[in-house]
Formats: C-alpha cells, structure tokens, sequence
C-alpha cells in the first residue's frame, strides 16, 4: 500500500485547554486508489455542508470538510488534516476542557460516535450495534455527550445521553417524533433539539430533572440545528422561501448569506460564536462580522484501466444470461422462466427451452397453478399496457385475465388454484398495492392500497394469508430501512402483521428475494447475505426458529416444487435445484443463445442539414451512407447515391443528429415494451441504467439485441449495492465483506456495464467495489463525492438526492455548490449526471403544447398525469433548488466536469428538459446537445453519440435546429436506431396494436 505523508501544520507550543503542547504529528495514512491511476492535489479554500466548531479556549476551529476532520487556527489559516479519508465523520464537536473532539462517523457502515484527540491520536468509538446514533453535543461538565439516535429500531429519533468515561447510555425523549440537533443549556438541566411531527419542524427542550418537554420555537418554514449560548440565547437556523439565515431569540442576524443548517459554537463569555455560511467561515460578535479563511488541500484520482467494450458487430451466437425467475413446477418436472423478451418452457433436467410466445410483447413474472396445467405471466400483449394472461398448458390458448389501469406483476396462484395474488403498479420505481383476483370471473380485489415497492406475493398453505417483502424503516428521517416479512389476510379483514425472522438482519432485496412460503405452509425461504436461507414458521407465518443458510453460493429467486422438499433457485449464471433434506444441489443446464439482430445492405439518408455533435456548426445539403449497422460516410448530397441504395430516406426539410442517450434511466418491467418504443419515439436510441434487479436489467439488454424487443439499447447494472440497510426494491441491502464479494462475483459474471454504489455503502467498500468493477472493465458510480473522487470513482449520478447524512455533501441550501465541490468534480474530470428534477415544469410552460404530444398515449394513466398536471414536489425542488443547481452546474463544466443528461425517470419527454435546463444553466445549445450524445457515448466506451464515419448508425431526424432552440430535439420525425430506421407514428401505433 502506498504510504503519502503530507506536510503537517505543527501544533507545537500551543496548549490545548492547559494541556502539555502536542507534538507534530504527520497527516493520516490513506489507503491508496486501487489501481493505477493519477493523484492530483489541489487546494480549497471554501467547504459545501460543512461544519465548524471552536476550541472553548478560543485558539483552533474544526470543520468536517469533505467527510474529514481538519484543524485550522482560530484566526485561519492552512487546514490540519486529522482523520483518514475513509470516516465520513461529520459535526465535530470540542469538549469543554478543549483536549477532545466528539463526531459521528460512518466507517464500518453505520453511524456511530467518535472522539479523537485534537492531533489525530487517540480516536476512540463510543456507541456500536445496528442502529445510527448522530449530532453529538458535550454536557457543559464534559462527562457526557447528548446525541440523537434511532437506537429503538423501529419507531423514530429520539435524544439520547452517553457518559463518557463508563459508556451508560441513556433515553432521554420517549415521543413519536424525529428528534435531532441536541444541544445543552448553559447549566445542564435541558437539552433542546428540533423536533418534527411529518413536515412541521419546531424545536423543543426537555427537563433532565423530569422529562418534562416544552416547545421553544415555531416558523414558517423549516428550523434546525438550535444552539444554546452562554447566556441563555437560542441560535438557530431557518429555512423558508426567503432562503436559509441564521437567527437568535427571534431575531435574523445573517443578512443574504446562505447559512449551513448545522449549530453555531459559541466561545465563553462575550465572545461571540462560529458558523459556515457561502461555503465561508464566519465569526460574529455583536454586529460585527470577520471571515476565518483557510486553505485545505484535497485529492482526486484520475483512474487508468482496460474499458470493456460492448460488441455490436459480430453475429456469432451469445449465451442468454437474463433469465429472470425461472419457477419449477409444482411436480418439479418442468420450469417456466422470462428470457429474451418471451416466456419459455423446458424440462427440469435441463435442455433447450421451448418458446412459448414468440412476440415482440413484453413477458414477465410467470407462476405455475397448483395443478400445473397453466400458467400465468405478466404481458402486454393485448396492445396497451401489461396485464395478467393465462396459458392453457394442455390447448396452448392464452386467456387475458385482467383489464386495469394500474400493471399487474408478481403473480402467485393460490393453493386452491381459485384465485391469483399480484401487485399492481401504480407509481414511479415499483409503488403497487396488493391484489387478488378470481380466475374464473376476474373480478380484481385490492387488498392494500399503494405500498412502498412491494415484493412478489406468497401465499400460506391454507389460503388465508399473504406474505409480501417490505421494507421496515427504522425512523421517519431516513428512508431506509431492512427487508421485512409483511403478512396481508386474504379476505381483507383484519391488520397485516410484520414477521421478523432475525432482528436487524435484512432480506436481500425484495426484487426476487423472497419471501417464498413452502406449499406446506411449514417453511419459508429467503435470500439472506446472498444466500438460500430456510426458517420454519407457524401456519400464520410466525417464525418457530432462526433461519439457516442452505447454499454457500449467491443465490436468487426461491421457487419450491410442490413437495416442499425441493427449491429451484438461480446461482449468479446458472439455476439449480437443491433437495432441502439431503442438501444435494444439482445445476440444470439451460442451452438458450440468440444472435444480433444486425440489419445488412445500405440505407440512404438525405437531410437538409446535420449537426454532428463534433463541431459547432450546422452542416447543410449532406447524404449519410449507412452499411448495416453503422455509418459509412457523410457526403455532400448526391441524388446518384439515392438510385444505388437498397433503402432510401427523404429527410429533406429536416435536421440529422446523433441518437439521444438517457444515461440515468430505471428500465422496469411494469411500463412494458411501451416504455422502450416510448424511447425512441422520443429520439433516445441508448439508455443506461444503473440500478435494476439482477436479471432484469440483462434481459432487457439481451432482448434489445436480439431484435425481440424493439427500443433503445440497454446499458444495465444489477441491483444498488447498498449496506445493510436499503430503500429501492432494485437495491440490496450487502450485509458484509463476504456478501459483497458474492455480488462483484455475480456482477462479473453477468456482465454488468456498470456497478453502482449506494447511498449507505461505507467508503472503505465502495474503493473495493471500485477495485473489482474496473478489474471488469466497468465504470462504478454513485451518489458520493468523496472520497469517491479519491479512490477512482468514475461518476457521481445527481446533484441532490439521497444522502445518508440528511444533507448533501455536493450541495448546501438553496442547491449552491462551492468550490471543494466544484474543484473534486474539475480536478478529477469526472462523468456527473445532474438530473434536474423540476427542470420538466419550467420546460413545459415554455412549451405548454408538448403536454399533449401522442408519443405520451405510450405511458400509463398515473404516469401521463405526473407530466400533465402540477406536481406539487417537483413544484417546490424548482422553487427552492433549481436555480442553484443550474448556477453550480455552470462552474462545474467550466471546471471540467464531464456533464452528462439523465432524468432519474423512464418517461422520455424528461431528458428533452434536462438538455434545456443545461441551456438555462448558460451552456449553449450545442454543449447541451453533447451533453445527451458525444459525452455519454464517450463515458459508455460506445461508438456512438456523433454523426462520423465508423460509428454505430443512431440517428435522429429533428424539425428545427437544435443549434437555434435547443426544444427542437423533442420534434422527432423519425429515428434510425443500429442502423433500423423508424417513424415516430409507427411507434406510437405499435403500442395501440390488438
């Protein structure tokens, strides 16, 4: 490992709080960047989302630049660095005597409670367990620290006590309410903190002496971070439509300046106190205001390895990886799965698939009925949006079950065979309530209204219950919780209960997790640490023992043959059997491949006029020669080439441009093939998304180039890598080391295009994610900054959004990022997908008419909605963030920042507003344009994304210049995807046919 020692600020002859001088210490030793790539060092001088606290004797301040501990002179000056990269240690907080520092940190992957000693030495961790403990505040005697805390696993924060020296912890606020920021009062008999009931924030104080609470404060708008003064004076700090301000008894005292939402430190007496406002230390005293500079200096690594690089050209056949939840019938003889965009039937044993469909419709989520003459699936095969069909095993017919407006997925017939349970999907990312219908009638009964992502139902051996996996949060203030068992009663009547099988131990993911109820009703299976685990339970499903791994290999989708004795589940690239008595497990060979789908002969194309995505310039009168799949030549027009070509388009009057990339799209099943002619239709002819479930994301893919399905090709991940805990449904809660080897393995050998690392991975995996990933050839990316731009991260997806800190270490209040930001992204020329969210509302107005576009009659009801009516959420982001998230956007491409259009969303008319908000952001139309072609391709290692000879033929043709108005992107007249050209009418009418 490489060894770095920096140039330390020596904190000799100076005493701490009366303590001996300490003696210079080097800066920490980091663990150097995987691989080879290129260090660069550079200085900041401005923090976004960081802290400050002030020694009580006056003489040092600490911040939390970055995720890190720095010490800086009270009077400024160069930043002493104290802790490693690798802490996520945030709001540092001194003791009363000045020798100690107290933070929260996130090192082994949960938050917990920290002291060091002001030199770096002596760090020392307070508080352990599975739960996050935060915002640390010393007790005016120094002998304990107060800190929130969700430390009751299932209810809310509460404010909690710590003693110092014996590690007695102590409950300090027992109500419903999210209660964070403690801090005490000057004579240690209350701790004030904020406390919020839904959205409404107000802040409180409870007696020690009683527990007694009493409210201190209420605003318009959000307060926070409540700081108690020597004298009794509350500072806090306000949130409202003016923008973010600092204010003490009722009273602004911040001016313009846009204030971090963390507490102010005071110094004894009449000295005044500490905060971070505009990226800037600040001290005031009275009315008088001094700026505290510094220089801190950060490192980016530029990474340097052998790109994987998709092959469109051969046609040599390709073994078929997506195959997605294959379930064994309930006579163990035959398995039914989803691949290459069809539904399949083969023998147990293993073999050669039989093509049950053969359509260009998408099929998903199959399950065999008790008696095993039938199957049902999901399809779109009706035309229109997916719905629940029926497949006579014995006649071959196919009976459409379901007529609704909202998409059924995750079928499960009921042991009677009577009824079917499902999940119907009426919201973005998977939102669904629960379902059952009758088979004979189709007469649809919701059983729960719009749940958070749902898993696939599983019914109990008595037909009385239904068991689904849910996430079960831990608090209100953060989303993520642990994968929990929730039993719904079939008839509807009565409650549904939580099942728990181990206690802070989280199901995999409920994409294909499980649960899975034994037809016996006397076990169930799930995926735990990426293994096959089994437990015993109750006919209601209650838990009668702990459960117990059956697999050492990674393992997915737990489907049991009616003997309750055997289980198919899939193994990274293969599907096994094992018998749960003997433990034998037996792979079945599965021998499906397909082909490309490479068009041959030479296509023809004449435009008025072309931007190439190259230069600056609109060219005119030019001929593009297409040799199967890719570009041959771009020519001045020619009428002869016209008569020699086997297909000829007249684009005369409109303008050519490279194919548009979605690079942050969530490809979902519950959309159907609707959704990817959508894309095309829109002029998107790639789209990368970085978080699906394990199989899906590849069958998409595979389905695209095989021809089955007709859109955009797919660059796909597998599931979020998340730790432990985890929110998304396309995410997996990785509960250890050895786990998250297991999912590099099945990310190798699925042949993942990117990997991604979410928001509560710890860095110290994420540089091991990064480490594997690029040993692939693939990018990683993720929502961190740093040390994520150390450790070779290639890309960062969004400017907000989630952060399991609460606040964004990329952007303070009002979205304005500074220049540690700016410079990480600058200095390491890193891919940023900023994902505007809000930027379609500000599009819309400008373009009022692009609400009624046809192309929309694609998506489902819900979904059409969220376009066409005010969305109050999106309504807010634009007020409050937009405009700082286009000015900061603006200094990151000046910096360097690779820039590229992502929307966070599977309806298409998004990336138009994303490209335009770049323009609104002082790009010129032709940088946003590269922002959606040249950039992402080039992040992609895809030849495509500019109109030049060589390159893979993914070309839009466009009424107006976009080089005029970058709106004209959205007037698609046609689309010419790997060389397949399109009309946007004809995609439209394919997804109206009967």
């Amino acid at each position: 490992m490489r060894q770095r020692i920096a140039a330390s600020l020596l904190l000799a002859a100076t005493t701490l709080g009366g303590a001996a001088p300490i003696a210079a210490r080097a800066e920490p030793v980091q663990p150097a960047p995987p691989g080879q790539g290129k260090t660069i060092a550079f200085d900041v001088h401005e923090g976004t989302s960081m802290a400050v606290s002030v020694s009580p004797n006056g003489k040092f301040l600490t911040v939390d630049l970055q995720g890190s501990l720095w010490i800086i002179p009270a009077k400024g000056g160069r930043a002493k660095l104290i802790t490693d990269y690798f802490n996520d240690a945030r709001q540092p907080v001194w003791s009363p005597d000045s020798k100690t520092l107290a933070y929260f940190a996130y090192r082994d992957g949960g938050y917990d409670l920290w002291t060091v000693s002001p030199d770096g030495s002596d760090a020392k961790k307070l508080t352990e367990g599975a739960y996050d403990d935060r915002e640390p505040s010393w007790s005016p005697d120094g002998s304990k620290i107060a800190f929130s805390s969700d430390r009751l696993g299932s209810a809310s924060y509460n404010i909690w006590t710590i003693e110092v020296g014996t590690g007695k912890l102590e409950q300090i606020t027992t109500n419903p309410n999210e209660d964070r920021m403690p801090t005490w009062s000057p004579d240690g008999r209350e701790i004030a903190y904020s406390s919020a009931q839904g959205t409404q924030v107000a802040l409180w104080a409870v007696s020690l002496a009683d527990r007694k609470e009493r409210m201190l404060k209420q605003v318009e708008g959000r307060v926070d971070a409540p700081s108690w003064g020597p004298d009794g004076q509350l500072a806090y700090v306000v949130a409202d439509a003016k923008g973010s301000h600092l204010e003490i008894d009722g009273k602004a005292v911040s001016g313009a300046e846009n204030v971090f939402p963390f507490r102010v430190s005071w110094l004894p007496g009449k000295g005044g106190y500490y905060y971070v406002s505009d990226g800037r230390i600040r001290r005031r005293s009275g009315s008088r205001v001094t700026e505290v500079p510094f220089t801190a200096k950060l490192e980016v690594t530029r990474p340097q390895y052998t790109r994987a690089k998709r092959d469109f050209d051969t046609t040599a056949p390709r073994r078929a990886l997506g195959i997605v939840k294959p379930a064994v019938s309930p006579d163990g003889s035959q398995i039914a799965f989803i691949a290459l965009g069809d539904l399949y039937l083969m023998p147990a044993t293993g073999g050669t698939p039989e093509n049950l469909t053969k359509d260009h419709a998408m099929e998903a989520d199959v399950a065999w009925s008790p008696d095993g003459s039938s199957l049902v699936y999901t399809s779109d095969k009706g035309g229109g949006l997916p719905q629940l069909w029926i497949r006579n095993l014995k006649t071959g017919r196919d009976r459409q079950l379901t007529r609704m407006d909202t998409q059924p997925l995750g079928a499960a017939w009921s042991p009677d065979g009577t009824r079917i349970a499902f999940i119907d999907v009426d919201g973005m990312w998977g939102v669904a309530g629960v379902c059952v219908v009758d088979v004979e009638t189709g007469k649809v009964t919701r059983l729960q209204a719009s749940l958070g992502q749902p898993g696939s139902p599983s019914w109990s051996a008595d037909g009385k219950n239904i068991a689904i996996g849910l996430s079960y949060k831990f608090s209100s203030s953060f989303r993520e919780g642990t994968n929990q068992i929730y039993v719904i009663p079939a008839d509807g009547k009565g409650p549904p209960v939580w099942q728990v099988p181990q206690a802070n131990a989280s199901i995999d993911t409920r994409g294909g997790g499980g649960p899975a109820w034994s037809p016996d009703g006397t076990k169930m299976a799930a995926i735990y640490e990426g293994l096959l685990k089994i437990w015993p339970v109750s006919a209601d499903g209650t838990p009668a023992g702990p459960p117990r791994s059956y697999t050492s290999d990674i393992s997915y989708f737990p489907s049991w043959a009616g003997d309750s004795k055997t289980i198919l589940y899939q193994s990274a690239d293969k599907v096994k059997s094992i018998d749960i008595e003997t433990g034998v497990i037996r792979e079945i060979p599965i021998n499906l491949s397909y082909t490309l789908a490479k068009p041959t002969g030479r296509t023809v194309i004449h435009v008025s006029n072309l931007v190439d995505s190259v230069r600056d310039v609109t060219q005119h009168d030019k001929d593009i020669v297409i040799e199967g799949n890719r570009i041959a030549s771009i020519s001045d027009h020619d009428p002869a080439l016209h008569t020699s070509a086997a297909k000829f388009i007249d684009g005369t009057g409109l303008t050519a441009i490279p194919g548009l990339i979605e690079h942050h799209a969530h490809v979902q099943k519950d959309f159907g093939a609707n959704a990817h002619r959508a894309w095309l239709a829109y002029g998107i002819t790639t789209v990368r998304d970085p978080g699906n479930q394990p199989y899906d994301g590849v069958e998409d893919r595979e389905a695209n180039e095989s021809g089955v399905r007709i859109g955009p090709r797919i660059y796909t991940n597998g599931p979020l890598l998340e730790w432990q805990r985890v929110y998304y449904k396309m995410g997996v809660a990785v509960a250890g080391p050895a786990h998250l080897e297991r999912e590099l393995e099945r990310a190798r050998l699925l042949k993942y295009d990117v990997v991604k690392s979410y928001v509560r991975m710890p860095d110290l995996y994420q540089r091991r994610i990064v480490e594997a990933a690029h040993a692939m050839g693939v990018p990683v990316t993720g929502h961190e900054i740093y040390p994520a731009a150390y450790t070779g991260v290639d890309a960062t997806e969004h400017m907000g959004a989630t952060s399991r800190r609460g606040y964004s270490p990329k952007q303070g209040p009002q979205a304005r990022s500074y220049e540690d930001v700016i410079q990480l992204f600058g200095q390491s020329q890193r891919v940023l997908t900023p994902t505007n969210f809000g930027a379609l509302l500000g599009y819309l107005e400008k373009n009022p008419g692009y609400k009624n576009d046809p192309r929309l009659g694609l998506y489902p009801g819900w979904a059409q909605k969220s376009v066409q009516e005010q969305n109050p959420m999106l309504m807010a982001m634009r007020q409050s963030m937009l405009a700082g998230s286009l000015q900061s956007l603006k200094a990151m491409y000046d910096a360097g920042t690779k820039i590229t259009a992502g929307t966070d969303t599977t309806i298409a008319i998004n990336l138009h507003a994303e490209i335009a908000s770049y323009v609104d952001a002082s790009l010129t139309p032709f940088q946003a344009l590269q922002s959606a072609t040249k950039t992402p391709a080039e992040a992609l290692n895809l030849d495509a994304g500019t109109l030049e000879a060589g390159k893979l033929a993914d070309i839009v043709l466009l009424d107006g210049d976009p080089r005029e108005n970058i709106a004209n992107t959205f007037n698609v007249r046609k689309v010419i995807t790997n060389g397949r050209p399109y009309g946007v009418d004809e995609l439209v009418k394919l997804g109206d046919r009967p």
